[in-house]
């Protein structure tokens, strides 16, 4: 069983602070600081361009790539690090609509990122081949799969309502039209149970700055099942994923299996502040961390309910049927939040009137949770939301 107790003790969280934010930053393993200071000074300022051989920074995106393998049910040499989570869903895109050349639509829902979609339009349009992307609600993207469907690109966890894609059953509906499914895991991956080999899914990508706690700009990730490993054309034909880059060959060849989806230098500096945020991970069981927050987040929904009957609940009810967020709709939500964050209660807004609050049991008790509720309750009840500098919105929100 794993124990939350001494996980949070493990994060640097700011005093009187509750943080319900994971889902969009995740906070600062405690020892992250000193490693990456370890690796500047004692590796960096040391070993110079060495450090590439002697410290393992060359390998250090299939060694992380590993780490995070263990968190989404992939194997090892399955998964690498590199780049942003949007040039990964373009490697995974391109890829897929190479292996599937005679149909023409890339099927997404309404509930995706919308960065995924503009990945996926600009795609489309540079292909200039006739490629449609379907765009349909999220209770309708298992009917939607037909066949004429290349690919499927979904979010496994809506960003805005925490609604939940049954990945087996979707992946399983693609592959009997004959279609590719693409899994963007960016609000899964250390957050719920996800089995990739078990759902047989073809393509994953995700980020590591929200629930994996890598930090801000945290490097991504691209999984590809080993069927696949060896087929798959990288669009972007980076010079780390060659198959022998220092021979500077004129001509690009792929490097075998997962290593021809690194593209530029990998970020070593944040890569090794992620690797510090994964140690956080050795001895935690993924199916009591989604056990654990499926609790703190009903926890939080029954609390809401009870004590601020102005707001409504714009997650699925069922917890099986969410990720580890739960979102309310009020009409000044945004204000709202920022009257919540100005009293040491940190979640965030999202357009047009969600306000969203995520779980994340590594540091959030059930202690945290009521509180929060507590102070929601007496912001609604006192009107204390509505000043201007509240309603005043911020570049980010």
């Amino acid at each position: 069983m794993t124990d939350f107790a001494r996980t949070r003790k493990l994060f640097d969280l700011p005093e009187g602070v509750i943080y319900l934010d994971g889902n969009s930053l995740g906070p600062l393993p405690a020892a992250a600081v000193a490693r990456v200071r370890d690796m500047m000074v004692g590796e960096w300022g040391v070993e110079l361009i060495r450090g590439w051989n002697s410290a393992g920074w060359y390998d250090q995106p299939r060694r992380v790539g590993d780490r995070v393998a263990r968190l989404i049910g992939a194997a090892p040499g399955t998964v690498v690090m590199g780049d942003t989570l949007s040039i990964k869903v373009f490697q995974a895109l391109s890829a897929a609509l190479d292996l599937n050349p005679d149909r023409r639509v890339v099927l997404s829902d309404s509930g995706n990122f919308p960065s995924d979609l503009y990945i996926a339009q600009g795609l489309l349009a540079s292909l200039g081949r006739g490629h449609e992307l379907r765009i349909v609600e999220p209770e309708a993207v298992g009917a939607a799969i037909d066949e004429t469907v290349a690919v499927t690109l979904i979010t496994e966890v809506d960003y805005r309502t925490g609604r939940r894609h049954d990945m087996k059953a979707i992946t399983a509906r693609a592959h009997e039209a004959g279609a590719i499914a693409v899994w963007d895991l960016a609000h899964s991956a250390g957050a719920v149970d996800v089995d990739l080999a078990g759902a047989d899914a073809d393509f994953a990508v995700g980020c590591t700055y929200k629930y994996l706690n890598g930090g801000p700009g945290a490097p991504a990730f691209i999984y590809v099942a080993p069927r696949h490993a060896d087929r798959a054309r990288p669009a972007l034909a980076g010079w780390m994923g060659h198959e022998r880059p220092f021979a500077f060959d004129l001509d690009y060849r792929p490097a075998p299996g997962i290593e021809r989806m690194r593209v530029g230098t990998p970020p070593v500096i944040a890569l090794t502040a992620l690797e510090a945020a994964l140690d956080v991970w050795d001895g935690v069981d993924m199916a009591d961390v989604r056990r654990r927050s499926m609790e703190l987040g009903q926890r939080f929904i029954d609390g809401v309910e009870a004590a601020c009957p102005g707001l409504e609940l714009a997650s699925p009810r069922d917890p099986a049927l969410r990720g580890s967020q739960v979102s309310f709709r009020h009409p000044h939500a945004y204000a709202v939040m920022q009257a919540l964050i100005a009293r040491g209660v940190i979640g965030d807004f999202r357009a047009p009137d969600a306000m969203r609050f995520g779980f994340a049991p590594l540091y959030v008790s059930t202690g945290d949770v009521d509180a929060a509720v507590s102070i929601l309750a007496h912001i609604l009840a006192d009107g204390l939301w509505d000043r201007p500098d509240y309603h005043r919105k911020a570049a980010v929100t």
